[in-house]
């Protein structure tokens, strides 16, 4: 089979380099997602393991379709009965279609059951499908008059570790506050990691589970772990062998504040629940407060911005104090600064290393990076 790996747009490489770390053969990058080879064992490994991607899928198929017979008999054609079984659970849940003569969801989403269905009433020599068993949900992502046909491995998204039951005003996901920390290239050891805007604590989380080489997905349950065609026993010796590969001899050090005391309380229960508590340091402080704990280390951070939280003389008051501060205090650390605002730069008063493009939650930002001493 075919698998994919989808991605946040801005991170695809990430999530390529994580599928090429894992050992899966034949990784190809597409925009907002990352094709490899695979069978059962590679859908649970890819589940388990990869920190960045947003979810993975089955590829069907891909093809060109300009009318509703060619979708009905190019859907037709596809394997369904090699992954659904006669009692599987098969819904169309989620259709796009931009720049496509086909562009009416609705029927879509009803040409594609359709076919499907008459696909397996042939298969099975049965006229009706209860669709009581596990569930396989299927994407169809259609643009510029060519059909990606993909059945979700996952359920909900792999963001979803379990960790992190409470959140705050504005949450940033899991998986991009993984990606900022390999952004950064940060691993833990003896250079240090600080978030002095850390809400609940997110990033600080995600870099610990990255130092401690804590599987993403290891506490949570998947869509396909009810599929017939992947052994229960896979997912058990998958999930061994990821808790036998975590690291406890490394040395961590990172350090997560917030003036926000109820956002710091909901920070420490998050950790605690993630099982890395006992590496971070949380303090409830003003960002004016704040001082390097070493002489050199790492800062990422999710300030406020323009459409959250704060009004924009806020933000640019915020931003030359960061900047301030950061210079003066942390001057041979190095900083990684998310946000949507587009002048940064100016109120920081520093001009980015490397700027990176990334969209957290549909919404357009950059990732400012600022290189320290080596």
């Amino acid at each position: 089979m075919t698998l994919i790996a989808s991605a946040p747009m801005g991170l695809e490489s990430i999530v390529r380099d994580e599928c090429v770390d894992l050992g899966f053969e034949n990784v190809k990058t597409f925009n907002g997602r990352v094709e490899f080879d695979g069978g059962p064992e590679e859908i649970v490994k890819a589940n388990i393991h990869l920190r960045v991607a947003d979810r993975v899928f089955v590829k069907m198929g891909e093809f060109k379709a300009l009318t509703f017979e060619d979708l009905f008999q190019e859907i037709k054609k596809m394997k369904w009965e090699d992954l659904i079984p006669i009692d599987g659970e098969f819904p169309v849940s989620w259709v796009s279609s931009v720049k496509c003569k086909l562009y009416s969801k609705s029927d879509i989403q009803k040409i594609v059951k359709k076919s499907i269905v008459e696909r397996l009433k042939s298969h099975y020599d049965i006229g009706y499908f209860a669709e009581k068993g596990a569930s396989y949900k299927i994407k169809i992502q259609a643009h510029n008059d060519i059909f990606l046909v993909m059945v979700d491995t996952s359920g909900e998204g792999l963001h979803k570790r379990g960790y992190r039951n409470l959140i705050n005003d504005a949450p940033l996901k899991e998986t991009m506050a993984a990606a900022l920390v390999k952004l950064s290239r940060w691993k833990g050891g003896e250079l240090p990691l600080m978030d002095p805007m850390c809400g609940t604590g997110t990033i600080a989380i995600e870099a610990a589970m990255i130092a401690r080489n804590v599987a993403p997905g290891v506490n949570r349950k998947f869509a396909s772990e009810k599929w017939s065609i992947i052994p229960g026993n896979l997912w058990i010796d998958t999930r061994d062998a990821a808790f036998s590969e975590e690291d406890y001899d490394k040395e961590v050090k990172i350090y997560a504040s917030d003036m926000d005391p109820e956002a710091i309380e909901v920070a420490m229960e998050n950790a605690k629940k993630a099982g890395v508590d006992g590496d971070i340091t949380f303090e409830c402080k003003n960002i004016l407060e704040i001082e390097a704990p070493y002489e050199k280390g790492a800062i990422i951070t999710n300030p406020p911005y323009g459409d959250r939280l704060l009004t924009e003389n806020e933000v640019q008051r915020l931003y030359s104090l960061m900047g301030d501060i950061f210079r003066m205090r942390f001057s041979k650390w190095s900083y990684y600064v998310i946000t949507s605002y587009e002048k940064f730069e100016s109120y920081f008063d520093k001009k980015a290393t490397k700027n990176r493009k990334l969209y957290n939650g549909g919404i357009k930002c950059y990732y400012y990076q600022y290189y320290g001493a080596k």
